[in-house]
């Protein structure tokens, strides 16, 4: 579980009001803190943002059948998030899967899943297993498990984090997307591990520290954790990507958006 450090609410002061004063009109909406990347249309922009490093198309809603082996000892890859065999999170969506619908086409895997955690190895998988993942994918209970699961994992501790440190939705954006990539354990590459490294150099906002240099630190420090690996050595999904947001100051992650990744170029107007 992630730490999360306590966010200080300011106290309300009642002051009196002149009986004659006219009382003020009801502030307009958009006056309204800031969306966080919770915000329907702002998780939409993540989604769309990850795809493009993760399967390099904006069309994020296609990837519930994607599956393949992509060589980093992870086993298969899999999903709108990239699941892995080897990582115990496609042992849980399968799981969870099968608690819903019990019966469905993935629920025969379910013991060489618990076998492979781990490793890479697709011993009691193949040769059907990506087979069926893809037929899985065409029913809607397994899509939603797939949601369900991204979020649980994934999406609702780095926003959470995020809220808590005081950044905004590209800051949210940045623990999400490091979330995916590197997990939340025990390992020095790991997201927690990684903001560890960033606090060594500079502190949140709800530290009292700035936003636009946390971020840099945090950036920095995942940039390091990429390279301990080879299969994520590649570090453009930060550098041409996120980086490029933080230092035009979009701390919003608003539209419209121009971007690289793998050198590919992508918008979202």
């Amino acid at each position: 579980m992630l730490a999360v450090g306590a966010l200080l609410g300011s106290a309300l002061l009642a002051v009196p009001v002149a009986a004659h004063a006219t009382a003020a009109p009801p502030a307009p909406a958009h006056t309204a803190a800031a969306a966080g990347l919770d915000d329907p249309a702002k998780k939409e922009i993540a989604m769309k943002i990850v795809s493009s490093a993760e399967n390099s198309s904006l069309d994020w809603k296609a990837q519930y059948k994607y599956i393949e082996d992509i060589g980093d000892g992870r086993g298969y890859t899999a999903g709108i998030i990239g699941f892995c065999s080897g990582t115990g999170d496609m042992l849980d969506l399968v799981e969870y899967y099968t608690k819903v619908k019990p019966g469905n086409v993935l629920a025969k895997y379910l013991p060489a899943l618990r076998e492979v955690d781990g490793s890479d190895s697709h011993a009691g998988l193949d040769p059907n297993f990506t087979r069926d993942w893809v037929k899985a994918a065409q029913d809607a209970e397994f899509k939603k498990a797939q949601d369900r699961e991204r979020d649980r994992v994934y999406f609702n501790p780095s926003v959470k984090q995020g809220k808590s440190d005081g950044v905004g939705v590209l800051g949210q954006f940045i623990y999400y997307d490091a979330i995916v990539m590197h997990g939340d354990g025990t390992d020095s590459t790991s997201f927690r591990n990684i903001r560890g490294r960033a606090l060594s150099k500079a502190k949140p906002p709800s530290q009292g520290g700035s936003e636009t240099t946390w971020l840099h630190a945090f950036l920095d420090a995942r940039v390091w954790a990429m390279k301990q690996e080879e299969a994520h050595s590649d570090t453009s999904r930060v550098d041409t990507a996120q980086r490029v947001f933080l230092r035009k100051g979009n701390l919003n992650l608003d539209t419209p958006l121009d971007w690289k990744v793998y050198g590919d170029s992508f918008h979202i107007g």
